[in-house]
């Protein structure tokens, strides 16, 4: 056995046991759970070559949580449920959310046509007769690129020139579109940086203040944040690159905050699940109920692109991508993640009350998709009946 599997041996098991050991009293009350999310968290952490991983579960509203490794390599840190981390495009669920609020509201409509929230002096092309509308934009069937052209910016500001204006002008070009709005699903970015906008634009201020306000705050996520304050600069955990290399914690622009621009916590990220999984709890049930519904079914698109990453994509919520049972695996609800060094997923079976999600703080493709398909085991072993 090598010395680098002795040390990530010896590190896994002391987390685990001080996982179990020191877990305030909200995390730790299905003995079940807690064993079963801990071995699967060091299974996880052992097959896989990063720095570290965070491994966090609910069921029935119980809670589990670990975290394995170091929060930069050679820190000799362990990460805990404050350590900071991107989330990527977990963020676009957190849109999603924000877009069924405002749908509740009777603020927006799902299939109002973007153009309506654009501003004057803007016109939204269409295709082939299809107007893109705000369902197509959520649901990942807009027939836009993945990401939007635009200028190259300074390393230490990479998403910088992802502005709204620069998105505006993309889309007012002779013919943006892949496909007609509506007839494919190609996963975009660039579809969701202009949801951001649109949200923005229908309550008439900015995205960053309407999650907060309509989510972030109702839930008690208060470490959930597009740029982390200076005062929890040390509780940031660190990315790294397919080589190893550490990548810089950059700025978030308002430009790609819908898209993927969230930072959160372990313990945020249990808070979200519980509140998703609480299918008889009164706070923001209708937004709950509107997410997770399913807006956008498979069959009748003529291609499904880069979606399927966690599993065969059955149909679209609000953000979430849900996977249809089989066999013996109930409905899952999921996103997957990827930013700046950081690879996230999280996995909801609403109608079992089970769900989890890991965090990895390196980008390495085939440990992201070992863990994906472990966590999805995971759920469905929990979620058995």
């Amino acid at each position: 056995m090598t010395n680098t599997l002795l040390r990530r041996l010896a590190l896994s098991c002391t987390a685990a046991l001080l996982a179990g050991a020191a877990m305030p009293a909200a995390f730790a009350q299905d003995r079940e759970l807690q064993e079963a999310a801990g071995m699967a968290g060091t299974v996880m952490y052992l097959s896989d070559e990063v720095p570290a991983l965070i491994f966090g579960a609910v069921r029935n509203g119980e809670t589990a949580f670990f975290g394995f490794g170091e929060t930069s390599d050679g820190s000799a840190r362990e990460p805990d449920e404050n350590s900071i981390f991107r989330i990527a495009s977990v963020s676009k669920v957190f849109c999603g959310n924000v877009l069924g609020s405002l749908v509740v509201d009777g603020h927006v409509g799902l299939t109002d046509p973007l153009q309506a929230y654009v501003g004057d002096g803007v016109t939204i092309p269409t295709k082939d007769g299809r107007t893109l509308r705000l369902l197509d934009l959520v649901g990942q069937t807009a027939g836009l690129p993945r990401e939007v052209s635009r200028p190259d910016s300074p390393p230490e500001d990479p998403f910088a020139s992802n502005t709204h204006a620069v998105q505006l002008a993309e889309i007012q070009k002779d013919d943006p579109f892949l496909f007609a709005p509506g007839t494919s699903a190609f996963y975009s970015n660039y579809g969701y940086d202009l949801l951001g906008l649109a949200l923005s634009n229908a309550a008439g201020k900015p995205y960053a203040d309407l999650l907060k306000e309509r989510i972030l705050d109702p839930l008690g996520m208060k470490d959930t944040t597009f740029n982390p304050p200076a005062d929890a600069q040390d509780r940031l955990m660190q990315g790294h690159f397919f080589d190893g290399s550490p990548m810089p914690n950059v700025p978030t622009p308002v430009g790609i905050e819908c898209a993927g621009g969230l930072h959160t916590t372990g313990a945020d990220m249990l808070r979200f699940i519980q509140w998703n999984l609480d299918q008889t709890g009164e706070e923001l049930r209708e937004v709950r109920e509107i997410t997770q519904a399913a807006h956008v079914y498979r069959d009748g698109l003529k291609a499904v692109v880069g979606i399927d990453d966690a599993g065969p994509m059955g149909a679209m919520g609000l953000g979430w991508v849900i996977n249809f049972p089989e066999g013996n695996r109930p409905l899952i609800l999921e996103k997957t993640g990827g930013l700046q060094g950081f690879f996230t997923y999280v996995a909801i079976a609403p109608t079992r009350g089970v769900g989890a999600f890991f965090v990895m703080n390196e980008f390495n493709a085939g440990a992201f998709h070992g863990a994906v398909t472990a966590t999805n085991n995971f759920v469905a072993a929990m979620a058995t009946r």
